[in-house]
């Protein structure tokens, strides 16, 4: 058609006119040259350079090479069309244009050249769930993760370390060699570290200690004052203190590890006037020698707390706002042995009997007595961390996809920590990509698997990734699966989780083998499961972040020795194989295996089905219970008179209006057809806008990052609200959340006419 289009207009021999035309030159290259008219300008030709009226005169031959020309046109176009409308042969069709789970550049399955009216489809997602999963429980044997714990045992992987970058290059490889398109997210950010050039130190009295172990994101300062000892620094241990008229403010605070966090226990010992906090860990608490240094953080949140609630890419482009975590006063860990000292010298009154530990010839009294002088040196260093992606994409509903993650970095070698994380992530990386690529499944979603670094500083790169991606993140990552020491011991299990999630946590712990050889997980908790195993996901939980600050269905879950509250080697040089395989009953691999298959099962089963695996009904007791907290509190103020002109029915409208969106949802899953992908859609869809629903709209992500109404951080959370002594606070803050769980009710719904309108 192109060969006779240009004879046309040779025949023609109309002259064309271009802005642009290509002119030869000596060299024989070819340059734009402007070209406006042969004679005239543009304004004289009375038009632009692009467009001319045609020549005024027309030959007579040229008329009759017109009226040819289109005549041949004609022509051509009515055989054209006879050719493509006549009846196609019958024949056998090939399907198999490309071999399963293989792929185009574009990530879309291949397709015949010329594709017409009976071109074959894309399957859908064919192989059942029992082929599936044995595959891949096959595929995550003891065997498989005895080289790959070996791979990953190093002894030092501290977060922006050289350790830290080859683990990371060496996870982007592996990805790559799997053909998994791996990407790298990579931030500045600020951890601190010791100084060389002055240690952190101690003094009491005569005795003085220079430190090892540190806690990051402490105030550098110095501090003096009175030793008091505080038990564990939870709240009610502090206040315990001060009926025994010791006083706490002015104070240096010496506490045990254990409970809570470091940075909840120096955040209450601040808030009570203490002026410094010394950890030590307890005998009692942690059995190891007692010489052993002692590190973690106090940041009261998650990230780089110098740029809350948005990327480290580069500090200097950000105003100089800090985390309202970071705490104001000095905190150092010393060593059981140094603690041990200090106790003999403490003095004051004695201490209540849940006060008393084990350390060797100490009466644990209250103090009060002497001064301690105290110093923290550390210094800010900026590092550069990568986080490594690679993904196993869907052939469905490729835009929606799980996050399985693991943390790289460690206090020393980290093996329960991160070496037994990142070998879980590789090898379900290898047997998913696998799957699909030698077995034929095809997953309907995607599943991303990452190694995040400077987990040990507070999530710092999982937090960094979801503040660089807010805006889409929540629209695409329907859940995240932490890997994060999921094998801490032998005998017992346990979970944090979104509700969401707590049946198909319940259902996969039912298939699953237990790792003590007969029976399934399900079988070592029992029937009381959720009472049992079901723990609050706290804020040193490597899945709060998805969970509180990005609304995403999230869960962590861990094997751990029975009446063991937590891992005792977590932040010591002592989190080794052989400490762990002293705690596992020298059976690591098989423990990692079958961590490793309930995780694998649980991302399956989430990209398998039509439907996602959310359960909104399990919603229903947690909010119950936080709404029947709010209504307790603001019955008792008003009665007492100090609350006026407020009234807790709109909240308890709201909850019940969240309540009919999760019967519409369940009523709509029960009458629709599971097979029917575009319903499956649509319900899916109003699943998640559940967890994104209850974040708050009202709070600052840099000031209040933790926006979730049930299980964030701040005066907008439906506990703060049943706690909080201040009325105007919470004649505001109940308004908010209401109208926060009413919209949530209203996303539920999904189409704006079928929304409550009764608040």
């Amino acid at each position: 058609m192109e060969r006779i289009r240009s004879g046309f207009n040779n025949m023609i021999k109309s002259e064309r006119y271009s802005r642009f035309t290509l002119q030869p030159t000596e060299d024989g290259e070819r340059h734009a040259e402007v070209k406006l008219s042969d004679d005239a300008t543009e304004a004289e030709a009375g038009g632009s350079p692009t467009f001319r009226p045609a020549p005024a005169r027309t030959s007579r031959r040229t008329v009759l090479y017109t009226v040819l020309g289109v005549l041949l046109i004609f022509l051509i176009g009515f055989l054209v069309g006879l050719i493509s409308h006549s009846k196609p042969q019958v024949g056998p069709v090939n399907c198999a244009a490309a071999a399963p789970g293989q792929t185009t550049k574009n990530n879309q399955s291949q397709a015949p050249s010329s594709p017409g009216p009976q071109a074959p489809v894309a399957p859908e997602p064919s192989m059942d769930w029992s082929t599936a999963t044995r595959i891949l429980t096959d595929r995550l044997s003891s065997s498989a993760f005895d080289e790959t714990l070996k791979l990953f045992d190093v002894p030092s992987r501290a977060a922006g370390s050289v350790e830290d970058m080859h683990l990371a290059d060496q996870i982007f490889k592996t990805f790559n060699d799997l053909h998994m398109d791996p990407w790298t997210d990579i931030h500045y950010v600020q951890l601190p570290t010791p100084s060389s050039k002055r240690s952190n130190f101690i003094e009491f009295g005569s005795v003085v200690f220079n430190q090892t172990g540190y806690l990051a994101y402490s105030a550098s300062d110095r501090a003096q004052g009175k030793l008091v000892y505080g038990n564990y620094g939870r709240k009610e241990d502090l206040n315990a203190v001060q009926s025994k008229n010791v006083a706490l403010k002015g104070a240096v605070v010496l506490l045990r590890a254990g409970k809570i966090s470091f940075a909840e226990q120096v955040d209450n010992a601040a808030s009570m006037g203490a002026v410094a906090v010394l950890i030590y860990p307890d005998s009692q608490d942690f059995d190891y020698r007692a010489n052993t240094p002692l590190y973690g953080h106090v940041h009261l949140g998650s990230g780089d707390p110098y740029t809350p609630g948005f990327p480290s890419f580069n500090h200097t482009q950000f105003p100089p706002k800090q985390s309202m975590g970071l705490p104001k006063i000095p905190a150092q860990t010393i060593t059981a042995n140094m603690a041990t000292t200090l106790f003999r010298k403490i003095g004051g009154p004695g201490s209540d009997v849940d006060f008393i530990g084990r350390l060797p010839s100490v009466s644990y009294t209250l103090g009060g007595v002497e001064d301690v002088v105290m110093e923290v040196n550390n210094v800010l260093v900026n590092k550069e961390i990568h986080n490594v992606f690679g993904v196993v994409k869907g052939f469905t509903d490729p835009d929606q996809y799980i996050v399985l993650g693991a943390q790289r970095d460690a206090w020393g070698p980290g093996y329960a920590k991160a070496t037994v994380g990142s070998s879980i992530l590789m090898e379900l990386a290898k047997a998913f990509h696998a799957t699909v690529t030698e077995e034929g499944f095809r997953p309907r979603r995607s599943v991303v698997f990452a190694s995040f670094s400077a987990g040990e500083f507070g999530s710092v790169g999982a937090t960094e990734w979801l503040e660089a991606h807010m805006a889409s993140i929540g629209k695409n990552v329907f859940a995240y699966i932490s890997l994060d020491a999921l094998v801490l011991g032998r005998g017992s299990f346990t979970a944090s989780a979104s509700p969401l999630l707590y049946s198909l946590l319940e259902s996969t712990m039912k298939e699953v083998k237990s790792p003590l050889g007969s029976g399934t997980v399900y079988d070592m908790v029992g029937q009381e499961w959720a009472a049992t195993a079901m723990k609050p996901m706290t804020m040193d939980d490597p899945a709060y972040p998805f969970l509180a600050f990005s609304g995403i269905p999230a869960i962590s879950f861990h094997f751990i020795s029975p009446k063991v509250e937590y891992y005792t080697y977590f932040g010591t040089n002592l989190d080794n194989m052989d400490h762990l395989r002293y705690e596992t009953g020298h059976s690591i691999s098989q423990m990692t295996a079958a961590a490793s298959q309930l995780a694998g099962r649980m991302a399956l089963r989430l990209v398998h089905d039509h439907l996602l695996s959310f359960d909104v009904s399990r919603y229903s007791g947690v909010l119950m219970k936080s709404v029947s907290q709010v209504y307790r509190r603001v019955g008792q103020l008003t009665a007492s008179g100090r609350l006026t002109g407020v009234s807790p029915q709109w909240l308890s409208r709201a909850r019940g209006s969240f309540m009919r969106a999760a019967s519409s949802i369940q009523n709509s899953i029960a009458n629709t057809d599971l097979n029917d992908k575009e319903a499956c859609r649509a319900i899916n869809d109003r699943l998640m806008m559940v967890e994104e629903g209850l974040l708050s709209p009202y709070v600052s992500p840099a000031d209040t990052p933790f926006r979730h109404l049930l299980f964030g951080r701040g005066p907008h959370t439906l506990e703060s609200i049943a706690a909080t002594d201040n009325m105007t606070e919470l004649h505001t803050q109940l308004a908010l959340a209401t109208w926060n769980l009413q919209g949530c009710a209203n996303a539920m719904m999904g189409n704006v006419w079928e929304l409550d309108n009764q608040i």
